[in-house]
């Protein structure tokens, strides 16, 4: 006797109340499932880029915004600081390294950076194809960026002002690739890199084209404008690494007694997950409750199954089938339904996962299409399971409690 076949004919039998069972527990797989990997993903994004940055320097405002616009480059920076004061801080015998990044214009979405080669060694980038910039107005571009705009060796474009693609674009100063790094990962993947000398260049220009304008327009001299005093050097800000963690303790005597804030990214970042983590343990609380509820689905189906099959099942005993097989046969009724659910969840938390990605990508450049299947996932396919075969048990008991001959004459 084939117990297999007989439980999928059953099920076949009763297309609606199958289909239930199985839909209730494909959703709760399905957003468990999609946590799992979105918690995963982020966490490493945000772990990966992180890494090795224990201080970020910057203007006044709000630190989880400095954190987000300098590290991760998914916001906008909070403002500028002056060059000077940021290097006299940040010659403290504590600060191992400073990194200064310069931001305000992008290409087709991708933000341009000024910046050193401290930041390629940061984030092990390193070039692969032409050389690292050495002149202002040349660039190297991450992997992201080549796949996306289509730049290469030799290739110049200009920048547009501010981090919408749309804004104005400098058409009078031209960037020229020079070098495309190699795929890390990280931030550096999708950013345009160029010397900080570049970003001043550009927006001296900017400033001067205007004050120009408006010195004709108000009847300026050219003499008053050659007097023009030349403004101090500005960053957006610094990634800073400290030679040990007493460093620490500098970030507070940086937002004490200077015009600038120090933010230290690990707070910051576990306070934002802290603030998701309550959303996201409502969503999978809501998602173990819909599996339990697709539990009682499939025990309600199959209890109503079986007094339904009652006389079929008493022929079966009297033909010789067993009790064991029959009760058998009931959990697998169950244990198929659980792992169709599993199968479909984990499908369709890929399809909502990609679909993720893709609108993540088009915004941020990050890539979270990362489809490969987390030991958690493992352990929900046991609790699984484990709901499919108790549903199914305690209905099958009433195999041991029934009168064959009863049964029989009844029908």
């Amino acid at each position: 006797m084939n117990l297999f076949r007989i439980s999928w004919s059953n099920l076949k039998d009763k297309p609606l109340s199958s289909f239930l069972s199985g839909l209730l527990m494909t959703f709760g797989i399905t957003i468990i499932s999609l946590l799992l990997l979105l918690n995963k993903q982020l966490d490493d994004q945000f772990r990966k880029n992180i890494k090795g940055i224990d201080m970020v320097l910057g203007a006044k405002g709000s630190p989880l915004q400095l954190i987000l616009s300098s590290i991760y480059q998914i916001d906008s920076p909070v403002g500028n600081i002056p060059l000077d004061e940021a290097e006299r801080l940040t010659r403290n015998p504590m600060i191992k390294t400073a990194i200064p990044l310069s931001m305000g214009d992008n290409y087709q979405s991708f933000r341009i950076v000024g910046t050193n080669k401290k930041y390629l060694d940061h984030f092990g980038a390193t070039i692969v194809q032409g050389k690292l910039f050495q002149q202002p107005l040349e660039v190297v571009v991450g992997p992201r960026v080549v796949a996306v705009t289509g730049l290469k060796i030799g290739d110049t474009f200009a920048g547009s002002h501010g981090l919408d693609k749309d804004g104005e674009v400098h058409a009078n100063s031209k960037y020229k690739v020079v070098g495309v790094l190699n795929p890390t990962n990280t931030v550096a993947d999708q950013l345009i890199l160029t010397p900080l000398s570049s970003i001043w260049s550009i927006h001296e220009h900017h400033d001067e084209h205007h004050e120009v304008g408006e010195a004709h327009e108000t009847g300026a001299t050219h003499e008053e404008e050659d007097h023009h005093e030349e403004a101090p050097r500005e960053i957006t800000s610094m990634l800073i690494k400290f030679r040990n963690p007493m460093g620490m303790m500098l970030a507070r005597g940086i937002n004490s007694n200077s015009k600038l804030q120090a933010a230290l990214p690990n707070i910051e970042i576990n306070r934002l997950f802290s603030l998701l983590g309550v959303g996201v343990e409502t969503l999978r609380g809501l998602a173990i409750v819909i599996m339990l509820i697709s539990g009682i689905s499939v025990f309600v189906s199959l209890y109503n199954s079986l007094k339904e099959r009652r006389y079929e099942m008493a022929l079966m005993l009297s033909m010789g089938a067993t009790r064991a097989q029959l009760f058998g046969m009931l959990l697998l009724e169950g244990l198929v339904l659980a792992l169709i659910g599993f199968v479909l969840g984990v499908i369709f938390s890929r399809v909502g996962l990609w679909l993720f990605s893709s609108s993540v990508s088009s915004e941020y450049h990050y890539n979270l299409a990362a489809f490969g299947i987390l030991p958690e996932e493992w352990v929900l396919l046991g609790v699984a399971i484990i709901i499919g075969l108790l549903a199914a048990a305690l209905p099958a008991l009433g195999v041991y409690r029934m009168n064959i001959s009863r049964t029989l004459a009844e029908e």
